[in-house]
């Protein structure tokens, strides 16, 4: 194993069993192109893993933490916190980018600090971590390390750009929102996403991200922006 990668489990005050797991959970699919003949397993599988089981474990301790929210409300506050923007957070909280195997050409274009790469990294740790230890150690992982840095309940965030923008168009009753993709750009392994988000014909904002996720919630971002200084839609209409 790495030297890094012994570094980080001694930081994060674990040990792996299966070595070969965490190495995977830190390998980007970049570094695994230019492995020729060499058997090595991107974290892409462990990523979709991960996913769920932080579905899972941040759904459980909301439902425990906050016995009286209502369905809506705990579903906000999940969306708020196991979104790509707080994952990057976290990811760089315990300096992830900077044990990721990455490829040559993902290295000079600044991959350590991309956002998705972040993101997707933490998810297949916590993938990696479930498989090699189970749910109890995800939940003491996430204890330590995700919910100990949460902002009090008074500030925890509530919506992401996407929920925001929904209930900003339903209240305005603009119409239905779609988001739709207009371009994919770049190799597969630094594919890019160019999202838009529209009422009917007239285009609310454009994002762009390594992830439709990621697009999606820049194109929303940017439409909140848009309603908030005016945008040529009237507060009459919802009436």
């Amino acid at each position: 194993m790495s030297e890094p990668l012994k570094l980080l489990q001694e930081r994060l005050n674990l040990r792996f069993r299966n070595g070969a797991l965490l190495r995977q959970a830190f390998t980007h699919t970049s570094y695994v192109n230019e492995q020729r003949g060499a058997r090595v397993e991107h974290n892409e599988r462990l990523e979709f893993l991960g996913d769920a089981v932080l579905q899972l474990t941040v759904s459980e301790a909301l439902y425990r933490m906050y016995p009286d929210r209502p369905e809506g409300e705990l579903t906000r506050l999940r969306a708020g916190i196991v979104c790509e923007p707080s994952l990057v957070r976290f990811a760089e909280a315990l300096d992830f980018g900077q044990v990721v195997l990455l490829g040559k050409g993902e290295e000079q274009t600044g991959g350590r600090s991309r956002p998705s790469l972040l993101a997707d990294a933490f998810e297949a740790f916590v993938g990696a971590l479930y498989l090699d230890q189970g749910l109890e150690a995800v939940r003491a992982f996430l204890d330590a390390h995700l919910f100990a840095h949460l902002p009090k309940e008074s500030r925890l965030p509530l919506k992401d750009h996407k929920t925001e923008l929904q209930e900003k168009v339903q209240q305005w009753n603009l119409g239905s929102l779609e988001y739709r993709t207009v371009e994919e750009r770049g190799p597969a392994h630094d594919r890019e996403f160019v999202v838009v988000v529209a009422v009917g014909e007239r285009t609310l904002g454009e994002g762009v991200g390594r992830s439709k996720k990621e697009a999606e919630q820049r194109a929303a971002s940017r439409a909140l922006r848009l309603l908030q200084d005016g945008g040529g839609f009237s507060k009459e209409r919802e009436r």
